[in-house]
């Protein structure tokens, strides 16, 4: 017996429950992975919650994981017993081991520590498809990044500044300011207090920018329409605070012809090529030193629970690890 989060109910943070499990063995093209350590992400809320369906409960929740192969399953060859490796987008990581298809993990170099690479895949991952798949940066481009004191954000901010972008980043207070700009983050606006319309056409004399990523949604949705320049592309990725309401496209049209777009990982590591393409990136930018994931919390996995509390109220900055 091994033990794992589990939700037997949807809801808030009580229903994640620390129980027994069995593993059993890996069937074919799968392993059985000792996890070192896991990942935690705002999609884990969503789950918990039901904003997203799970497929059936009790479920463990947790996208994303490093650890150690233990076994292989019949035609595993591109994987030994003792190779570390890490995954993310795959339910079930919440876990002390698991079984998992050896198609979703990645390799890992020594240069990258267990905890490092638990929480640097989802958010890693979900960065690179942004700024090079649904809007390629370009060095000279002017983006706008909320949450930019988050775990995507502040890769966002380092990744977009190495591409040689001028990083605008909405964040809530002064110390995430400071998070921020010492991570690529050139111009922060502090959404409680400014006008984010108004400070990001002043930042771009009255041009806008090309492009808003924006893991907020409800209620950052229209400013941040108002923040784009003609053309631009409104990417929307997340639900801090709630779905979009269903839009008019009209509204497009009239501020500017602009593009609306919600992209999601899943489809983006949906085949191994794509997968390998975003990971060898990520690998190799963490490993130069060009990205660095700030590991600034962590739990024991059986305190899960509490972690989620302290994100949900904006309390954590960067990524946070829990640790079986």
């Amino acid at each position: 017996m091994t033990h794992a989060i589990r939700i037997h109910q949807t809801g808030g943070p009580e229903v994640l429950k620390w129980d027994k499990v069995e593993v059993g063995k890996p069937g074919p093209g799968q392993v059985r992975l000792r996890q070192t350590a896991c990942g935690l992400n705002f999609i884990d809320v969503y789950l918990r919650t039901g904003v997203y369906p799970v497929a059936a409960l009790p479920a463990i929740l947790g996208m994303e994981a490093a650890g150690v192969v233990e076994e292989l399953g019949d035609g595993v060859t591109d994987l030994t017993v003792g190779d570390r490796v890490a995954y993310a987008m795959v339910v079930g990581g919440y876990a002390e081991q698991r079984i998992i298809d050896a198609r979703h993990l990645v390799k890992l170099p020594d240069a990258i520590d267990d905890q490092t690479a638990a929480t640097m895949m989802l958010k890693g991952l979900t960065a690179h498809y942004l700024l090079f798949r649904t809007y390629p940066v370009q060095a000279g481009d002017t983006i706008l990044v909320y949450a930019a004191s988050g775990g995507v954000g502040l890769m966002l901010c380092q990744w977009a500044k190495h591409l040689g972008a001028t990083v605008i980043g909405c964040v809530g207070s002064t110390e995430k300011a400071e998070l921020a700009m010492a991570n690529g983050c050139d111009h922060p606006v502090f959404y409680r207090e400014e006008n984010i319309v108004e400070r990001v056409r002043e930042l771009t004399d009255g041009k806008g920018v090309p492009v808003v990523y924006d893991a907020i949604g409800q209620q950052t949705f229209e400013s941040s329409l108002d923040c784009l320049r003609p053309f631009g592309v409104m990417v929307t990725y997340g639900n801090i605070t709630g779905k979009v309401q269903p839009l008019d496209p009209n509204i497009l049209a009239a501020k500017g012809s602009l593009y609306v777009t919600r992209p999601t990982l899943a489809t983006h590591v949906s085949t191994r090529e794509l997968l390998i393409e975003g990971a060898n990136r990520l690998i190799d930018v963490i490993s130069k030193g060009i990205v660095k994931n700030h590991v600034n919390q962590s739990y024991a996995l059986e305190n899960t629970a509490q972690a989620h509390r302290d994100m949900e109220a904006r309390k954590t900055t960067g990524s946070t690890v829990l640790l079986p």
